[in-house]
Formats: C-alpha cells, structure tokens, sequence
C-alpha cells in the first residue's frame, strides 16, 4: 500500500470535489450531503469550513476571486466577501448538481444527477461566465469526473454506472467522437472522480474499489494506490508544486467506516499534476 496520509480529519458524509486554488494556495474540497465547503490550507494547516443552503456538487475558483458552486437548484456565484448570488437557476424536483469542471476556455461543465439515480436522469451542461447554457451530454445517470489531456484536445469523462472512461475529440465547437479509454472490471468499485496529470495520464478514484488508479492516454493500468476505506471519491494533485495527490473520501452507506473514512487523504511527491484553469465568470 502506499503511504498516505490524513490531511484533514473529518467525517464527511459524502467528501468530494478537491480542487487546488494557486492565488489562495489552499486546496478546496466538499461534503455533497452535508451542504459544506472546506479549504485546507497545507503550510500552516488552515482550514475553514462554509456551510451552503443546498446540497453542493462542486466549488470552483473563478478568475476574479471567489467560487463557482454546483448546487441542488442551480450553479451560483459565491463573492470573496462571502456574497451568494444565482448564475443560473434550473430547478428539477429530485435531482441535484454533482461533479464538474472548468475547461481551457474558462467554461464551467456542469454535471446533475437525479437523488433515486434513475437511469437517464442527469445531464453534463456547458456554462459561460454570463450563465448561458447549452446542454452537452443529456440522459446521463450519475455524471461525474470530468477533465482534459494537457493540450485541451482530449476531454475525459465518468457516468459512474457504466463503469467507463470515456474520451472525446475536443475543440472550441464542443466534444464529438464519444469512445471508452477503459472499462472497471466487476468487483473492483465504480468509477467516480477523476484528474489529469502532466504526462495526459487520468487518475480515477474508484466508489467502492478503495482505490485510486493511474491509466496512460492509451488506456493502460499504470499504477494503483490502496487506500483503507472503500468509498474513494475524487482526486486532485496539489501543493506549490502540484505533486501532492489529494483524494476525498465518504462515510455514507458504509455500516462500519473506517477511522478515516470521510476525511482528505494525501499521498505527497506522487506525481506531478496540471495547474486548473479559473471559472471566467
């Protein structure tokens, strides 16, 4: 197993979305269900903890300070000086925003998913800095890890329950050419979260497999990273020097968590990631 440590202990419910903000130079992460928004700040150990009005899918950096929150009604704009305000508001009776991430171009793909997980339920959703938005992948179950190769030419994307990376061809037109990079074998958990590193391989937690797997732009199993509780969210590298692999974990479901289940693990000096555009808006 390789050695991890806890960053941040703490029972989140359903920990997600780590994300790596280099102005505040803190890493910000979430528990979906307990409607909260941490930072965690690793030279000093800082931390602080929001609570939102809603279930929150994702919190990302804007360009111009502060977060871009996906939310249960809708994706809203949250000001350094704490100010919440609606980008857009697409209330759908039971169903929520789960994970998202911000292209090259400063946009924000946007990710739903129904509560019961019907199959079909959920949508990926392309917003601009003024909140107009087009729907780019519709009749999707649970939409979750989203990112691009380093040149931007490639976007990666999960719908958990069918156990895929997916990869597009992709230009400032959209996404086309929708094909698996790699299928999960049964009994090794569901994909979930993913990020990019420098060298274009994707990083997947695997919901369930315990795990965080490291694949090449081919598709190949690279490496595996066993962590001690099942419920592996997400991933995202971070420190200064973005080689610090961050992985959030959940308690929810489990009827004996371990120890650190919920909390913000790190495996230090594991590879090296890619710096994250900022939401334009």
């Amino acid at each position: 197993m390789t050695a991890y440590e806890v960053a941040v202990r703490a029972g989140a419910t359903l920990g997600e979305g780590p994300v790596w903000d280099p102005v505040s130079g803190r890493l910000v992460w979430l528990d979906i269900l307990g409607a909260r928004v941490h930072t965690y700040d690793p030279s000093t150990g800082r931390r602080t903890v929001r609570t939102t009005d809603q279930h929150v899918g994702a919190a990302k950096p804007r360009a111009g300070g502060g977060l871009v929150l996906n939310l249960r009604d809708g994706v809203g704009l949250l000001d350094p000086d704490g100010t919440f305000r609606w980008l857009r508001r697409e209330p759908v009776p039971g169903r929520r925003g789960n994970d998202a991430a911000v292209a090259p171009d400063g946009s924000l793909w946007a990710g739903t998913m129904r509560y019961d997980e019907a199959t079909g339920g959920g949508t990926l959703s392309r917003l601009t800095g003024d909140g107009t938005a087009a729907t780019v992948l519709p009749d999707v179950t649970v939409s979750n890890g989203t990112g691009w190769s380093p040149d931007g030419r490639l976007m990666y994307y999960i719908d958990t329950p069918t156990r895929r990376v997916d990869v597009f061809d992709h230009d400032a037109d959209g996404v086309r050419d929708r094909r698996p990079l790699v299928e999960i074998e049964a009994g090794a958990g569901f994909p979930d979260g993913l990020t990019v590193d420098a060298d274009g391989c994707v990083w997947v937690a695997l919901w369930d497999g315990g795990a965080v797997r490291r694949y090449t732009p081919a598709g190949e199993l690279d490496r595996v990273i066993t962590l001690p509780t099942p419920r592996t969210t997400a991933c995202a590298f971070g420190g200064a020097a973005l080689t610090d692999l961050y992985v959030t974990t959940a308690r929810v479901g489990l009827p004996a968590p371990h120890p650190v289940a919920g909390s913000l693990l790190v495996i230090p000096d594991i590879g090296h990631g890619l710096p994250q555009p900022a939401f334009a808006g």
